[in-house]
């Protein structure tokens, strides 16, 4: 979980890079390709089939909308608001799934879990500060993308569990990718840019994908309670990447509303642990 993390990070300090030289819209097709390529050859070393007449069942097309939407705002984010800033914001998602699954899926929770997640929210708004003088609309992109992620993780609960996770995530950015060169065609962008450092891109995809193999094999290894917690590490990841890389300097209020999704989401963990 803690190279998975790593891997993340390091991809997501490659993808502000990139959007600094090429467009978002760029960005996000070479994202969904590459993905789209290097997971259906990962499923077809290990035996998977990419033909399932599910594809288009509504659960799956609520999964890869949910991506589509989590990926515009993860990229446009990473373009205009600090590493660390949406760093932190993204680690609220395991709040809002809880909450999402006790909406939707009828799931139990105490009163103490909902206390951590009402203070993990009351974190994100810290770190937004959506009443103060220097509140910065961009910063809502990386809320849409920590909504959009979390949606697609809440989703992926009801997906079929015959399925396997390779073939489901070629399946997303297949679908993706027509949304990914629309944007492209809208912006009027090329879709293979003149300026694009390809060695950049390349390593932006493939640290991408090893990210997600990664997370699917600490998750099957151990049960998931126990990794859960050490997601958190992309944000200690993304927190020094920030300041070395990009010479970022992330404000008290910043810091504090990450200390504070982080503690209540362990806490959250640590009670559902305890119920089992």
């Amino acid at each position: 979980m803690v190279l998975a993390m790593g891997a993340f990070a390091i991809a997501d300090s490659l993808i502000k890079t990139a959007a600094g030289i090429i467009s978002p819209a760029q960005v996000m097709f070479l994202l969904m390709a590459g993905g789209l390529i290097a997971f259906a050859l990962i499923a077809k070393v290990q035996g998977h089939s990419l033909i399932d007449s599910r594809v288009f069942a509504p659960v799956l097309l609520m999964r890869y909308l949910a991506e589509v939407v989590g990926m515009v705002g993860m990229v446009l984010a990473l373009a205009l608001v600090p590493l660390s800033t949406v760093g932190a914001i993204l680690q609220a998602s395991p709040l809002l799934v809880a909450m999402g699954a006790v909406l939707f899926l009828g799931e139990k929770v105490s009163w103490r879990r909902w206390t951590a997640i009402l203070i993990g929210f009351l974190g994100v708004l810290l770190i937004i500060r959506p009443a103060g003088n220097q509140f910065d609309a961009s910063v809502l992109w990386a809320v849409m993308s920590m909504v959009g992620l979390s949606v697609r993780d809440l989703v992926t609960r009801m997906t079929p569990p015959d399925m396997a996770s390779t073939s489901l995530a070629t399946f997303t950015m297949a679908a993706a990718l027509p949304f990914a060169i629309g944007w492209v065609v809208f912006s009027g962008d090329g879709f293979l840019p003149e300026n694009a450092n390809w060695v950049l891109v390349v390593c932006m995809v493939g640290l991408g994908s090893m990210g997600y193999m990664l997370l699917i094999a600490s998750i099957r290894m151990a049960e998931v309670s126990i990794v859960s917690p050490f997601r958190y590490t992309r944000l200690i990841f993304l927190l020094i990447f920030g300041v070395v890389i990009f010479d970022e300097r992330p404000e008290v209020a910043t810091l504090c509303g990450a200390l504070l999704i982080v503690v209540s989401g362990i806490y959250m963990m640590w009670r559902e642990r305890q119920m089992q």
